[in-house]
């Protein structure tokens, strides 16, 4: 299922929080000047998340349709989606809308596609939490084979359908290109593996975790067939740009404090055992994982509320926070290390006002994202 014509380093922008104070008008108005800015000044990609029920954090429940939107505004930049939940979304209307959104955009959609850690979301939606693995792998089944099969039949756990055919079909050829979060669990690597989908590796991982990952993904993916490529690798980076790292962590830590300590924290079960105990994880899941490297997997959830401003100084002093040139090292080093082509960039974690947050985009776009741009990955981890 890998896409074949990947960029060498692909730098995303995230849309996703909602400032503090907006109005939901207003924070559709933000969501569209972010996204134009972002093609003016240079970004590959934007990407949205879907989020329900959390009217504090973002009005993004319906990431197709702003998707669609920010495509009928914009000519180059492509749009993704990080993530589109499918357990909790029927597998041929998402495989419909993403075909029209393909279309609209004219083959500028990214499909990220993942499970959710926020328990809310399923109890509303009324669908067991223990359940999001299988859904998630018979929802995407469905939908490979309704975009790639001029008539298909299929019986599953959740879905059963006879002679079905979508209309239309994607412009990209098979489909879009897809990819896959992996905060550690192994039967998601495993099926990343398995089915050749790009991954990326960790969401806040150490260096050792993302190297454990990568080497375990390596592992799968000969097993099918396949060869690790840095197109199978996205890394994440949360950056600032500042004239100093001092600056940055003086402008950017208080809205990292409250993404912490208020937004993530909503609904959201990252604590590995209360996962397991919900069947969103086995017994087994972190078993490959070197043992000086599980609390980086552990999720304690109060590690993210009980944050204050001296952890997020010490933790700025390895990210790609501080001055420009600061920021490309740090991004390129981790780029290099992983042996990743992608980089999604989230420069706005915490909700920060509209006006930061477009500064940032420019000074990021004229300042670090030339150099990126130009850099090459050429080998992987293993």
């Amino acid at each position: 299922m890998l896409a074949p014509g990947r960029w060498t380093v692909h730098v995303g922008i995230f849309v996703e929080e909602m400032r503090q104070g907006a109005s939901q008008a207003s924070a559709f108005r933000d969501v569209f000047e972010l996204a134009d800015r972002a093609e003016a000044w240079g970004a590959d990609c934007v990407w949205l998340g879907e989020i329900h029920f959390t009217p504090t954090r973002s009005v993004i429940s319906a990431s197709l349709q702003v998707a669609s939107a920010i495509a009928s505004r914009t000519r180059r930049l492509r749009i993704g989606t990080a993530v589109q939940v499918l357990p909790l979304n029927h597998p041929l209307r998402i495989a419909e809308e993403v075909a029209t959104v393909d279309h609209i955009s004219e083959g500028r959609f990214e499909f990220g596609i993942g499970r959710s850690g926020v328990v809310r979301t399923y109890d509303v939606y009324g669908i067991a939490y223990g359940e999001s693995q299988a859904r998630f792998r018979e929802a995407l089944e469905i939908i490979r084979r309704a975009w790639t099969e001029e008539q298909f039949s299929y019986s599953g756990t959740f879905w059963t359908y006879e002679n079905v055919a979508i209309w239309p079909r994607p412009v990209q050829q098979p489909h879009p290109p897809v990819w896959v979060p992996v905060t550690g669990s192994k039967e998601t690597i495993e099926w990343a593996g398995r089915h050749d989908v790009p991954i990326t590796p960790g969401l806040v991982p150490t260096r050792g975790l993302r190297e454990d990952i990568i080497r375990y993904y390596a592992r799968c993916l000969a097993r099918h067939g396949h060869r690790l490529t840095p197109e199978h690798l996205n890394i994440q980076a949360s950056a600032y740009v500042a004239d100093s790292k001092a600056q940055a962590v003086r402008e950017a830590g208080p809205y990292t404090l409250y993404f912490n300590q208020t937004l993530f924290s909503h609904g959201n079960v990252s604590d590995a055992s209360v996962q397991r105990d919900a069947g969103y994880l086995t017994s087994g899941s972190f078993d490959y994982v070197r043992p000086e490297n599980l609390h980086a997997v552990s999720g304690d959830r109060e590690r993210f509320r009980g944050m204050t401003m001296a952890d997020v100084e010490r933790d700025a002093q390895q990210m790609p926070w501080g001055t420009a040139d600061e920021v490309i090292e740090r991004i390129v080093d981790a780029a290099n290390h992983a042996g990743a082509s992608t980089v999604l960039v989230n420069m706005n974690r915490g909700a920060m006002p509209q006006a930061m947050f477009l500064e940032q985009i420019e000074r990021f776009g004229t300042k670090v994202l030339p150099a990126l741009q130009a850099h090459r990955v050429t080998r992987t981890l293993v």
